[in-house]
């Protein structure tokens, strides 16, 4: 493991595998460098593997109070460290950020997106989202971890049963001990202030290839705003993975990556 500082001083720890041109992964809700794992592996013959963890997560840092620009600039200070341009792949929430980073100027060479859960671009889909975002922040607010978790999850739409049971998984532990940074996670996407929805502003400033990929086993809904997104990018495409869902097997998705980031 090894450290780099960002600019306000928050100390974020990576680990970098593999040869061959850089990219950071750039990990979503509940995940840290471990989560990037299995990915890092199947890339690792073809690319060199940055993976962090996010701030608040895993052995990084976590300087109060929180903004998303922050995340940007830790984004920014690992390209530096590494060295030059490198390429990023944002995976779920994590996809927000690196398309955020993108548009604020952060040296990217390329850039892939694995199902960034933004919501349709509707009103009643905005202020549903919305509403979630508060209600998640007064359980943090309140210091209900737990309650916390579970309210993100019932949000993703896993029904509420499933959710509460998941208070008993033996990795429900690891889950409560990141849940303040799914606050980090829902400002990352806008919930709590434009509701969630693709940040069009946004997209049309990120200025590198981008490539969206969703899975053909996620919901219609996923795949609808992917393909929007894509749409969006100044130099977007789009490609759908056979049988996968939201959780995306490495060795399915490695090849796509290796394929576009070595172009």
């Amino acid at each position: 493991m090894q450290r780099v500082t960002s600019a306000d001083g928050t100390p974020i720890a990576y680990e970098r595998t593999g040869d061959g041109p850089p990219v950071i992964v750039v990990g979503g809700a509940f995940n840290d460098r471990n989560s990037a794992a299995p990915l890092a592996e199947a890339l690792s013959a073809h690319l060199s593997v940055v993976r962090y963890d996010r701030r608040g997560r895993g052995d990084s840092g976590d300087t109060a109070p929180y903004h998303v620009d922050r995340e940007i600039e830790d984004l920014s200070a690992l390209v530096s460290e590494i060295g030059g341009t490198t390429a990023v792949f944002g995976m779920s929430s994590g996809a927000a950020l690196a398309l955020r980073a993108a548009a604020a100027g952060v040296p990217i060479g390329r850039l892939a997106l694995y199902e960034p859960p933004f919501v349709p671009d509707d009103e009643v889909e905005r202020a549903h989202a919305r509403k979630r975002a508060a209600a998640l922040r007064s359980l943090l607010a309140e210091g209900r971890r737990a309650d916390a978790v579970v309210e993100f999850m019932t949000g993703t739409g896993m029904p509420a049963e499933m959710a509460t049971r998941m208070r008993h998984a033996p990795m429900f532990p690891a889950l409560e001990a990141m849940a303040h940074t799914l606050a980090y996670d829902t400002d990352v996407m806008g919930g709590a202030t434009d509701g969630g929805a693709i940040p069009a502003d946004v997209v049309a400033s990120v200025p590198v290839p981008a490539l969206a990929i969703y899975g053909e086993a996620s919901p219609e809904r996923t795949a609808e705003i992917t393909r929007r997104l894509a749409d969006l990018l100044p130099d977007g495409r789009r490609t759908v993975l056979a049988g996968q869902t939201h959780d995306v097997s490495p060795e399915i998705i490695a090849p796509v990556l290796v394929d576009f980031f070595t172009a």
